[in-house]
């Protein structure tokens, strides 16, 4: 069996408060889009091995057998009569790209592991099991726009939709640790929270709307923060980098010119999503 497992951008991050375990507690818009990694489970017939792996397309941090979907394998297979696996990853997703493609990568194996050997776990389930894999995992369970709270672990569901809109991604040639982008970060309650900034005219997002990421990126990295202006230069209504970067996003109600894509396009990898 086969599932794409697809990205996200944050629509607004707020660095709230620093934890007494060392997270940070946060606020932040999660918004799905379509750009697709693919992830297919195959029975491993007459092998000794709990599972083998396969990963292609973009490069991928770190060991295979260290993956996200091999984590998300051991952790049902714990618990339930999972087979041995071979796993085939293609990564089209960027790393380093504040996209989520990792953490969807884990989500989408437990719910297609659930699918595929009928475990009968539930959505509910399934998202505590995914919050044990990465902060932001377990958004990717029910995959809807949500207002994300506590380590971007607490969904509350809310009505948005960009379906009217373009969604254009640049992602540069440059790899953002959050160990980097949390740096300059001063953590501090917004006196709007992103919760009323969404409910407003998307045209009003840009003067009432942050990520809080982007302090410490633009210092190091002045080319994302040349993304962004460009994006805005060539008719964006709203443009962020997406969650610790180093993708930047900006929101079209037309599509820009084939000049103007040409030029953004020379700036790093581009995606154009209906959203």
């Amino acid at each position: 069996m086969i599932t794409f497992p697809n990205a996200k951008i944050n629509l607004g991050l707020n660095i709230v408060e620093k934890r007494s375990d060392g997270y940070h507690n946060l606020e932040t818009i999660f918004y799905p889009v379509h750009i697709e990694d693919a992830l297919e489970v195959v029975d491993l017939k007459e092998s000794e091995e709990e599972f083998q792996i396969h990963i292609s397309g973009a490069s991928v941090e770190g060991k295979a057998e260290d993956n996200l979907v091999v984590k998300a394998y051991r952790l049902l297979q714990k618990e339930y009569p999972i087979p041995p696996i071979d796993i085939y990853l293609h990564k089209h997703i960027p790393s380093g790209a504040g996209l989520g493609g990792g953490s969807s990568d884990a989500a989408f194996m437990l719910k297609l592991l659930n699918d595929t050997y009928q475990l009968n776990i539930t959505k509910k389930q399934l998202e505590a099991y995914a919050a044990t894999l990465g902060a932001d995992c377990a958004f990717f369970i029910n995959n809807k726009p949500v207002f994300a709270t506590g380590i971007g672990n607490i969904f509350e569901p809310i009505n948005l939709t960009l379906e009217n809109y373009h969604i254009i991604i640049i992602k540069p040639d440059i790899f953002v640790s959050t160990r980097e982008a949390f740096s300059l970060i001063k953590p501090m309650c917004p006196k709007t929270s992103l919760k009323e900034v969404i409910q407003k005219p998307i045209e009003e997002w840009k003067d009432l709307m942050k990520n809080d990421f982007e302090i410490s990126v633009f210092a190091n990295h002045p080319q994302i923060n040349t993304i962004k202006n460009l994006l805005y230069h060539h008719g964006a209504v709203y443009a962020s980098m997406s969650g610790s970067g180093s993708s930047v996003f900006g929101i079209f109600k037309e599509i820009p010119e084939l000049r103007q894509i040409a030029e953004l396009k020379n700036l790093g990898s581009l995606y154009i999503n209906k959203g």
